[in-house]
């Protein structure tokens, strides 16, 4: 007599929101993925930058390399120089020896390093309740989920973008953080394609020290919004220099074209160096007990670009060849749009940057394009720039304005719906 599983109580989870899954399975010619994770080629290939292709060549005729497990922290030439690149070699935070990098398993598990150790030791002796974690609404189902695993049970989005406008909403902004609880951690995401001035930051700055709020920045394309590494790192190093003490997660893959490797680092910026040692302790531990030590080959691959200047510039103009392209396409659809008439204004497309897109589209309008072109894109309605190329750029531009013209009669109604979305909770998602 056969018996009951006793993981029969296991629920099926919800299925990641991962167009490129869709657009594997769909037999239609004409499908296009506007959902990749990172950057493609005009071919529709992964775009690699050759000085990353040369070095993955040459590491295996090492004669140096072993493998034995790294350090917990991992590669130090690696956490230093991607340190560097984020808060500036002559940050003062680095020269006082209060900074410093956290070998990952990818951005997202710097992300989740950094939640679980915030969860277990920050508590500000200004705060008596457990910490809010505010983050953007577009984010809140993905890094949500993150933070409520790691212990948080107060998690609220805050208003940022405006899907009417599409365009960052500074003064809802700036009034959320004015409103949220003193001492709250607030994930914040620099460069962001939609783009705070540096202005806009030092007013965001203001207020999050008034308050007392700790920020967590998320960096995961610098270089890709301007295509100048230091212009995309302003944020986050004002913040540093003007004494905040921050957790820093950064992202590889799409600045690299390494996404198999899953590459990340945590920057953690502290007072001084004795809690930079304690810090560094729990960490290891950590660590130790999630992975026991991080991934070798990106890594190298990475440090031995940042620690070379005639690698490190060759890997520079990769990225500014890219970003040009990528704001080509910009124009490209833009323009397409504007010669079909497509109902609407399409200078928000020129106005963003970088890799990722808000083009405006409702969520019937997302679902049109998957049922009736095959075209695919994240449910938060961003679009990957680079999955246009040379050859869908008319397919995907037509498609668009076939789904705003056909949708017409639900865009008032699902405007409304999305001005609501602006004060969301995770606090009651289902664990998974």
């Amino acid at each position: 007599m056969a018996t009951l599983s006793v993981f029969l109580d296991v629920p099926l989870a919800k299925a990641a929101d991962v167009p490129l899954d869709a657009y594997r399975a769909d037999p239609s010619p004409q499908k296009v993925c506007l959902g990749h994770a990172g950057c493609q080629t005009d071919l529709d290939e992964v775009w690699i930058p050759p000085v990353v292709k040369r070095i993955l060549l040459q590491i295996p005729e090492d004669p140096t390399l072993n493998h034995e497990c790294l350090p917990q922290l991992g590669i130090w030439e690696f956490t230093q120089a991607a340190m560097e690149l984020a808060i500036g070699k002559d940050s003062h935070a680095l020269l006082d020896n209060r900074a410093c990098g956290v070998q990952t398993n990818g951005g997202t598990g710097a992300l989740w390093i950094g939640a679980e150790f915030l969860h277990h030791w920050y508590k500000p002796s200004y705060c008596t309740a457990p910490a809010t974690v505010l983050i953007a609404t577009p984010h809140l189902d993905n890094l949500g989920c993150i933070f409520q695993v790691a212990g948080f049970s107060d998690i609220r989005s805050y208003h940022y973008w405006d899907p009417i406008t599409l365009t960052v909403d500074t003064e809802g902004f700036l009034e959320e953080l004015q409103d949220a609880p003193e001492g709250s951690i607030v994930f914040l995401h620099a460069p962001e394609e939609t783009g705070l001035t540096p202005k806009q930051w030092e007013e965001v700055a203001a207020v999050m020290e008034k308050k007392h709020l700790f920020p967590f920045f998320d960096i995961v394309a610098q270089g890709l919004a301007s295509g100048n590494l230091d212009r995309d790192a302003w944020a986050v190093r004002h913040f540093v220099a003007k004494g905040f003490e921050l957790l820093c997660a950064q992202s590889f893959s799409k600045i690299f074209g390494l996404y198999d490797e899953r590459v990340g680092n945590l920057i953690v910026v502290t007072k001084n160096n004795p809690t930079l040692i304690r810090i560094q302790s729990q960490l290891s531990k950590q660590i130790c007990m999630t992975w026991f030590s991080p991934t070798s080959l990106g890594a190298r691959v990475i440090a031995m670009v940042l620690t070379s200047p005639a690698l490190l510039y060759e890997w520079k103009q990769s990225l500014l060849k890219l970003v040009k392209r990528i704001m080509l396409i910009r124009e490209k659809l833009k323009e397409k749009l504007r010669i079909l008439g497509t109902p609407g204004s399409w200078e928000h497309i020129t106005a963003q940057s970088g890799v990722n897109s808000f083009v405006g589209l409702l969520p019937s309008q997302v679902e049109f394009l998957a049922q009736h072109k095959h075209i695919y894109l994240l449910a938060n309605k961003q679009i990957n720039i680079c999955s246009i190329n040379s050859k869908n750029l008319d397919y995907v531009a037509q498609s668009i304005h076939e789904a705003i013209v056909t949708t017409i009669p639900q865009v008032q109604s699902e405007h409304m719906e999305s001005s609501s979305e602006s004060h969301e909770s995770v606090q009651d998602i289902p664990p998974e």
